[in-house]
C-alpha cells in the first residue's frame, strides 16, 4: 500500500455563498491574491502535494435560458483565469504543486503548451495540467459553438490536444540549450525541431518557442469516468481527478481504469486516482456537523435549479411531475450534456426504472448542490478512519482532492491544522514533498 496524497480544490472558495460565511475573506474580498498566498503557506506547512484549480468560462445560464439566478447568488461564477495567482502562490512556497484546468474542447494546444511551460518555470517544476472536455453550453457559447460537441468527438479532440502539447514539449531537447559565453552560441539547432502536425482537430507547425521546462512535461491530471473518458485517461494521464461518492462507484472506476491501462501497455499501480471529497473536520464531531447544517442554509430552490442544470448541461426547470431515470438520463445523452454526477448516481443508487417525482428529485440535488452527498464530516479521527478504510478499499493508489464549503481560509485550514497531523501521526501518509518536482513529489 502506498501513501495517500492529498490536495486542496480551490475551485469554489468565493461561490454558493462561501464568501459570505463567517469569518470567510475577512479583510478582503475575491479574487484578492494575498488570501491565496495565505492559504499556500498553510497548505505547504501541512504537506498538501497540490492546490488545484477547476475552471469553467460562461456564466451559468442553463436554468430557465437566463443568467440572472448565477448572477444573483453567486452560483459557479465569478471564475477567472487562475494563472497568475499560482504564479504569485509559487513565490512564498517552495514545494507545494498546483493544478491549472483548461478545455481541450474550446482551446487551442500551441497557447496552452507554452503557458504551461511558462509557469513550469515560474514555479521551478510545480506545474500540473487538469485537461478538460467541456460539456456545459455557457461555456461553448463564449468559444462561438452554437451546441455541444458530440461526447466522444470532445475525447478525440482532446487524445490529439495532448499529443501535440507533448510534441511540442519535446520539440526543443533538454540538450538543446548551450549558453556558451565564450562563443555567444545560445542553442544547438540539430536539437530544435518543427512537429509539423496535421490532424482533424489542429494544425500546428512548431516547434515551441520556449526553453525546456524543469518537468519537461507538467503532469497531466484528467477526470473523465465514462468508458471513453477512463480509456482517454489510460491513454495518457499521470494521475487521474476521480468523483466521490459510493465505494461501488470508486471502485468501477478503479477497476476500469486499470484494465484500460493494461490495454494501453501501462503500469496501474503507477496511475493514482485522487478522489475528489467534501470534508468537514471540527475540533468535536458534534462541532462538525454544527458546520455542516450551516452550509445548507445558503440552498434556496432558485440555487439549487440553477447549479444542479448547470452541471448536467439540462434545463431542469423543464422536468416533468414525475420521470423515469432512464428517461432523464438518455435526453441528456442526446444533447451531448453530461449525465454524470447527480443523475448517475441517483440511477446507481435506485436503478434506472425508478419512477422520481420532480419534488424528490430536487430534494436529492439540493444535498449534491451542497457537497453533503459526497461528503465526510466528523472530528479528525473520525474522518480519518473513513479515510483509510476508503482508500483501501478504492485500491490504495493516489488519494484524495478534498474540497471545504466552510468559510476561507478557516476551512481548509481546519483540514490542514487537525486532520492531517492525525493521518501523518497513524503513517498513512505519502512522504512529505521526497522529490524536486511535482511529478516526484505525487508518484504512486
Amino acid at each position: 500500500m502506498t501513501g495517500m496524497h492529498t490536495a486542496f480544490d480551490l475551485s469554489f472558495t468565493h461561490t454558493e455563498g462561501a464568501w459570505a460565511r463567517q469569518g470567510s475573506w475577512a479583510g478582503l474580498d475575491f479574487p484578492d491574491v494575498r488570501m491565496f498566498m495565505e492559504l499556500a503557506r498553510t497548505a505547504e506547512r501541512a504537506g498538501v502535494g497540490m492546490l488545484f484549480f477547476g475552471d469553467g468560462s460562461g456564466v451559468p445560464s442553463t436554468w430557465r435560458g437566463s443568467i440572472a439566478p448565477a448572477v444573483e447568488w453567486g452560483i459557479q461564477w465569478p471564475r477567472h483565469d487562475m494563472s497568475p495567482v499560482i504564479a504569485a502562490m509559487s513565490t512564498v512556497t517552495d514545494r507545494i504543486g498546483f493544478g491549472l484546468t483548461y478545455s481541450s474542447t474550446f482551446m487551442h494546444p500551441f497557447y496552452v503548451a507554452r503557458l504551461l511551460n511558462s509557469l513550469d518555470h515560474v514555479t521551478d517544476g510545480r506545474i500540473a495540467f487538469n485537461v478538460v472536455a467541456s460539456t456545459r453550453g455557457a461555456d461553448a457559447a463564449n468559444y462561438g459553438f452554437a451546441e455541444l460537441m458530440d461526447h466522444d468527438l470532445r475525447y478525440e479532440r482532446m487524445e490529439e490536444f495532448i499529443a501535440v502539447c507533448r510534441a511540442l514539449w519535446d520539440s526543443v531537447a533538454p540538450g538543446a540549450i548551450v549558453r556558451d559565453r565564450a562563443t555567444g552560441r545560445f542553442a544547438d539547432p540539430s536539437k530544435v525541431h518543427p512537429i509539423d502536425h496535421e490532424g482533424r482537430f489542429f494544425t500546428v507547425k512548431g516547434p515551441l518557442a520556449s526553453v525546456p521546462s524543469p518537468q519537461h512535461h507538467p503532469l497531466i491530471v484528467q477526470a473523465g469516468n465514462s468508458p471513453r473518458g477512463i480509456a482517454a485517461s489510460a491513454r495518457f494521464a499521470d494521475l487521474v481527478f476521480g468523483f466521490g461518492g459510493s465505494v461501488t462507484s470508486q471502485q468501477r472506476h478503479r477497476k476500469l481504469l486499470d484494465e484500460a491501462l493494461l490495454d494501453e501497455g501501462r503500469d496501474p499501480a503507477h496511475v493514482g486516482i485522487l478522489w475528489a471529497t467534501q470534508v468537514i473536520v471540527g475540533r468535536t464531531t458534534a462541532e462538525a456537523r454544527a458546520q455542516s447544517d450551516s452550509v445548507q442554509e445558503f440552498w434556496n430552490e432558485e440555487a439549487v435549479a440553477t447549479y444542479l442544470s448547470h452541471n448536467v448541461g439540462y434545463d431542469l426547470s423543464t422536468l416533468p411531475q414525475s420521470f423515469r431515470l432512464a428517461e432523464l438520463h438518455d435526453e441528456i445523452v442526446a444533447l451531448n450534456a453530461s449525465p454524470a454526477g447527480l443523475i448517475g448516481s441517483l440511477i446507481a443508487e435506485f436503478g434506472e426504472d425508478c419512477t422520481m417525482s420532480r419534488h424528490e428529485f430536487f430534494m436529492h440535488g439540493r444535498r449534491r448542490a451542497a457537497g453533503l452527498d459526497h461528503s465526510i464530516v466528523g472530528d479528525a479521527a473520525t474522518v480519518a478512519d473513513a479515510l483509510e478504510e476508503n482508500f483501501a478499499a478504492t485500491g490504495s493508489r493516489g488519494g484524495y482532492m478534498f474540497s471545504c464549503p466552510l468559510a476561507m481560509p478557516s476551512g481548509f485550514a481546519g483540514i490542514s491544522e487537525l486532520l492531517l497531523p492525525e493521518l501523518r501521526r497513524r503513517g498513512v501518509l505519502a512522504p512529505r514533498y521526497p522529490g524536486a518536482t511535482l511529478r516526484e513529489n505525487l508518484a504512486v
